[in-house]
């Protein structure tokens, strides 16, 4: 499993305190949310050009492309059209492959 991003080593101990005490049952579920929204650095917002931009690094077809990120073609076409943004994991793995290379995933 991924390692999670904090923004700030503060972050990550206001969280860990946090966690500690929704596991105790002392903090609910929506509380603990509010502590992710807050501590947790947001997955990267990539747009149509950044995408094409990184598969195009790798020089991969929109369809081997896909196959990495494990989605369809037609959801990588959509993400390079603008029709579509990646969101959570999808946004993630962009940021490891553009930052690490294909290689790393698989």
């Amino acid at each position: 499993m991924a390692k999670t991003r904090f923004k700030s080593d503060a972050f990550e101990a206001i969280h860990s305190a946090a966690s500690g005490l929704h596991d105790a049952g002392i903090i609910d579920k929506k509380t603990m949310k509010d502590f992710d929204a807050t501590c947790i650095e947001k997955a990267p917002d990539y747009g149509a050009e950044d995408i094409s931009r990184i598969r195009n690094a790798f020089n991969v077809s929109q369809s081997v492309f896909a196959v990495y990120l494990n989605t369809s073609t037609s959801t990588v076409q959509q993400w390079e059209r603008g029709d579509k943004k990646p969101s959570g994991m999808a946004a993630r793995l962009l940021q490891v492959i553009s930052k690490h290379g294909l290689g790393v995933i698989g």
